[in-house]
């Protein structure tokens, strides 16, 4: 291990000298140092702390849980011990649990029991209630459906006949172009007693329904998402007559559960330019989180540890943030962009963010900063970000892939005001190609973490490579940015870009 606070530039072979092309031409950085002293044994160490927190915690880290609390206390007392300035950021949240399994019923004609996963899924944030009732589609739905999603169904309060004021009934909507908390509010509001929103019906919209309607939601009746299947079936049959259906839901939606972030602030650096490196510390309540997100969040501790190991000295501020809530809709996160005053805004450079960084299967996913090869929203200087790591991989000889900006983690809240933002990812639940496994290695045909939001991702879900290859380049990037000079053209700071288009919060479909 080497304790050096100075960079050299071109010093020895080894050393891995990248200029990222940022907005005007800047000294290349000398990562060895600190890429040298975070190893993923280290980093191994901190995962092993987490488990043993979820196996004390009933095998859970989530937030509102003493398994999240002892996560974070964990983290800061890492870091107080190592010279941070660190900030517990209180803040409330709502939590949702389904306490019975759903049903969903044909009850007439021809009765049809659905089968839950495949057929229909219980939103997130429905309500509950046991309806048996006509089923009443709205007045535009479109099937065979168009190439790209273009259905309204359900989002203007005129789609709905007005509800039976005697009997109980249950809307049919179409997933579409507008949240699915819309079009639940507008059938409640039209007096219906539960939705069934179905999906689409193009390529990769057909499945069943995995939604949220959000945290805040004004919709309280049951709210399932159905395959593009069932939906289109039971469609055509109510064109042929009336169609009875059974809808059960049994949920809980607790209000204003505490919980907090944790920001860990190096004393160096012009606060004007600050590097924010983030990840999520909590997990779903189905399990320890260890890749999801334990992997993130020992990683930048583990970085943040060597950092002040080696007297690293950053020209701009460091703040590592531990966010809480990811997994209810990112939370926490957004709870810190929204404390920051329009100045604060824009003194942030750049936001790094690593979600999931050493799944089993893994792909060396880099977000498409530049939109260059998806359908990313992503805001002015974003290309600098996933720049820096892709250089940083092609020195190793490794190859990276781009993902889209989708709105499924916690760079979301900092794309919506416009400060440039990057990260990785090594795969969620997508299911890895024969044309990845040829690259990466692995197995085709299998997702890229099969423990994804499950009870087993535990200690044993992971893959040390991919965390030695990712930490290293989440530690390059973390002080490329740190010791930079030149600016990185955040030209939307401050400025709404329109991520919140996204079709997902978090995890979950919002639309």
């Amino acid at each position: 291990m080497r304790r050096n606070a100075v960079f050299a530039v071109g010093t020895a072979a080894a050393a891995v000298l990248i200029a990222a092309p940022l907005a005007s031409a800047a000294k290349p950085v000398d990562s060895t140092a600190l890429r040298d002293a975070v190893t993923s044994a280290g980093i191994m160490e901190h995962l092993e702390v987490f488990q043993d927190i979820a196996d004390a915690n009933g095998g859970t880290r989530a937030s509102g849980t003493p398994g999240y609390d002892e996560s974070l206390e964990y983290v800061k007392a890492q870091l107080d011990a190592a010279g941070y300035q660190t900030t517990v950021q209180p803040f409330l949240f709502n939590t949702f649990e389904e306490l019975a399994a759903p049903a969903f019923e044909r009850v007439s004609p021809d009765p049809a029991a659905y089968a839950e996963g495949d057929d229909f899924l219980t939103m997130e944030f429905s309500g509950s209630g046991d309806v048996t009732g006509a089923l009443v589609p709205t007045n535009d739905i479109i099937i065979p459906p168009t190439s790209q999603p273009s259905s309204s169904s359900g989002c203007e309060a005129a789609d709905f006949a007005p509800a039976s004021a005697t009997e109980p009934q249950v809307a049919l909507v179409q997933r579409g172009t507008c949240d699915f908390t819309v079009k639940a509010v507008n059938a409640q509001n039209a007096g219906y007693d539960a939705v069934v929103i179905f999906n689409e019906g193009q390529e990769g919209r057909t499945e069943a329904v995995a939604g949220t309607l959000g945290a805040e939601t004004e919709a309280t009746i049951p709210v399932l998402g159905a395959s593009f299947a069932v939906g289109a079936d039971l469609y055509a049959r109510t064109q042929a007559g009336t169609v009875v259906v059974h809808v059960m839901t049994s949920t809980l939606i607790t209000h204003d559960v505490p919980t907090a972030n944790l920001l860990a602030t190096t004393g160096e650096g012009r606060s004007d330019r600050q590097v924010v490196v983030g990840a999520h510390l909590d997990s779903v309540a189905e399990g320890e989180g260890i890749n999801d997100n334990g992997s993130g969040s020992a990683q930048n501790l583990e970085i943040a540890l060597r950092m002040a190991e080696l007297g690293i000295e950053p020209r701009n501020q460091v703040v590592f943030a531990w966010w809480g809530a990811e997994e209810s809709g990112l939370i926490g996160s957004q709870f810190y962009v929204d404390s920051l005053t329009t100045r604060q805004v824009k003194g942030i450079a750049v936001n790094l963010n690593f979600d999931m960084v050493a799944s089993p299967n893994y792909v060396r996913f880099v977000y498409d900063g530049d939109a260059s090869d998806t359908a990313s929203l992503g805001s002015t200087g974003s290309g600098v970000v996933e720049d820096v790591f892709t250089d940083y991989f092609a020195a190793q000889g490794l190859e990276t892939e781009p993902t889209a900006f989708d709105g499924r983690s916690d760079y979301d809240a900092f794309i919506n005001v416009g400060i440039p933002a990057g990260g990785l990812f090594s795969g969620a639940e997508g299911i890895k190609t024969a044309e990845q496994a040829a690259v990466y290695g692995g197995t085709a045909g299998l997702a890229y973490d099969p423990c994804y939001h499950a009870e087993c991702d535990d200690i044993s879900n992971l893959s040390v490579q991919a965390l030695d290859e990712f930490s290293d380049a989440a530690a390059h990037a973390t002080l490329t940015f740190a010791m930079t000079t030149s600016a990185i053209e955040g030209t939307d700071k401050g400025n709404a870009i329109g991520q919140s288009e996204s079709s997902f919060l978090g995890s979950h479909l919002r639309r």
